[in-house]
């Protein structure tokens, strides 16, 4: 597996977290005070782009690691959830990292 493939990922997941974040705080000012009802319009449609982009990178990730289906749904479903993207993608990475396939050569130790 090429880096790319958990870069993009791991991009994606970075900003569909904070997206949501910013999503949730418009909606708290939206029902709670009133307040920022298009700003809360924007943000929820730029969030949903930008989760169907992390839904395909997450996708591909999974299909290119041979993830098990419950394992990919969950990985899936965590960038609907507030803060759970953040833990999830630190998982991936830990578990992802020595599949990729560098293609730098391998020196011999002293």
């Amino acid at each position: 597996m090429k880096r790319s493939v958990l870069t993009r990922y791991r991009v994606m997941a970075y900003v569909t977290a904070v997206m949501l974040l910013v999503l949730c705080t418009c909606m708290v000012f939206k029902y709670g005070f009133d307040k920022g009802e298009d700003l809360t319009l924007v943000v929820s449609q730029v969030h949903g782009v930008l989760y169907i982009i992390y839904l395909i990178f997450a996708f591909d990730l999974g299909s290119k690691a041979k993830w098990p289906m419950g394992k990919l749904l969950w990985v899936l479903v965590s960038g609907t959830i507030p803060t759970a993207a953040f833990f999830v993608e630190r998982k991936v990475v830990r578990e992802v990292e020595p599949l990729i396939a560098d293609g730098s050569p391998a020196t011999a130790g002293a």
